[in-house]
């Protein structure tokens, strides 16, 4: 029997490659919200630190992060088209339900734009928790896992940010940090994932064996 019966994928920068992309919209962004400028050089650096870190960088005021979230959900869906999934991803989702492991998708980004992005692989989606969340995303995670029947043991949250890690703790689920996403690989495992993922198909391996 797998050791994990669910799957819950983050998007951005887990099964979508898009740092290159907001990497093109950031100093926009920046400019557009009156946020504290950062140089190029710094934004790499941003990488490895939580996002309130990253916040208290930007001198964000909370009151601007819900429309500085539309706003990206909004270019983001005009540019889907321009982001593409990693290698492996269509043939990952697809070895997972042909295991009979449910999967999921945890995002802040939209249901539309997560989708259009997916392409045909969003078939193999059984759950999307997509926008905004008031609650914070580890209560995402929970809703998911009773929606597909898991028990918080039975799941495992995938991500490539400090705050997945954090999230799935906080629900009592297990953690997987990838190597190849917006966070940098140091921090990720400094911040003690379940497991840390250098390949797609050490994922499979993980979710597959006992």
């Amino acid at each position: 029997m797998p050791r994990y019966r669910l799957a819950i994928f983050d998007f951005d920068g887990t099964l979508a490659d898009s740092l290159p992309w907001f990497r093109t919209v950031f100093q926009d962004l920046i400019a557009k919200f009156d946020l504290a400028p950062v140089s190029a050089e710094e934004l790499e650096g941003l990488r490895g630190r939580s996002g309130r870190e990253i916040i208290a960088r930007l001198n964000m005021p909370m009151w601007k992060l819900p429309a500085i979230s539309r706003d990206m959900r909004r270019r983001k869906l005009a540019a889907a088209n321009q982001i593409s999934l990693f290698d492996g991803v269509p043939q990952l989702l697809t070895d997972l339900r042909s295991l009979g492991i449910h999967t999921a998708i945890v995002s802040s980004d939209s249901e539309g734009s997560v989708r259009r992005v997916l392409g045909p692989s969003a078939a193999l989606i059984e759950r999307f928790d997509c926008g905004a969340s008031l609650f914070g995303k580890h209560h995402k995670f929970k809703r998911v896992a009773r929606q597909l029947g898991a028990s918080p043991s039975e799941v495992l949250c995938i991500g490539d940010e400090l705050r997945d890690i954090e999230a799935a703790r906080a629900a009592g689920m297990a953690s997987g940090a990838v190597a190849w996403g917006y966070a940098l690989p140091a921090a990720l495992q400094a911040a003690g994932p379940t497991h840390f993922f250098q390949t797609l198909d050490e994922i499979k391996q993980k979710l597959t064996i006992a």
